[in-house]
């Protein structure tokens, strides 16, 4: 695995304020961030058969970006079950402790129908999606960690979020 080390000031006055670190899993491509709230960025390279390769985002705002469960519930809101079905109700909702940081991780099956840019009115459609993601709660407020691709391919990346996940730890 290659190290990543990404540590977020809280501002030009804070030098010192640490942030969220982690290992980026081999295989998995950096991209630049496309906006200030996005803290990393990877592709998730497509399983074969697949028509296009997965995403990890790991985003932060600060502290009013809303509750935990307002932030899984809007995604949620993003994933559409084929029968009409409420998709909270087939998510997998999850909390573990890892390196003392509380996460609650979310991952739902469906079609993906986010916006296609924040505050848009277009919206995906792309059947067969899945969504993994994570709020990781730190000193300095949460991080959120969202993967979303072909369902295919992000069954493949199952082992390689879970590390990812394993690996992060905030710097101080």
């Amino acid at each position: 695995m290659h190290a990543l080390l990404i540590a977020v000031l809280l501002s030009q006055a804070a030098p010192a304020a640490g942030g969220l670190a982690f290992s980026g899993p081999s295989g998995w491509q950096t991209r630049p961030p496309a906006s200030t709230m996005r803290v990393a960025e990877f592709i998730i390279p497509r399983a074969q058969g697949d028509a296009e390769d997965g995403e990890l985002i790991v985003y932060y705002f600060g502290t009013g970006a809303g509750t935990i469960d307002a932030n899984i519930d809007r995604w949620i809101g993003q994933i559409q079950q084929p029968d009409g079905s409420p998709t909270k109700d087939k998510a997998r909702r999850t909390a573990q402790t890892v390196n003392g940081l509380r996460l609650t991780l979310v991952d739902a099956e469906g079609t993906y129908v986010a916006e296609m840019r924040p505050g848009s009115t277009e919206r995906y459609n792309k059947p067969g999606f899945r969504l993994r993601a994570a709020v990781v709660d730190t000193p300095r407020g949460p991080y959120y960690i969202k993967m979303t691709g072909p369902a295919k391919t992000i069954g493949a990346a199952d082992t390689a979020f879970t590390a990812f996940i394993g690996s992060l730890r905030f710097v101080p």
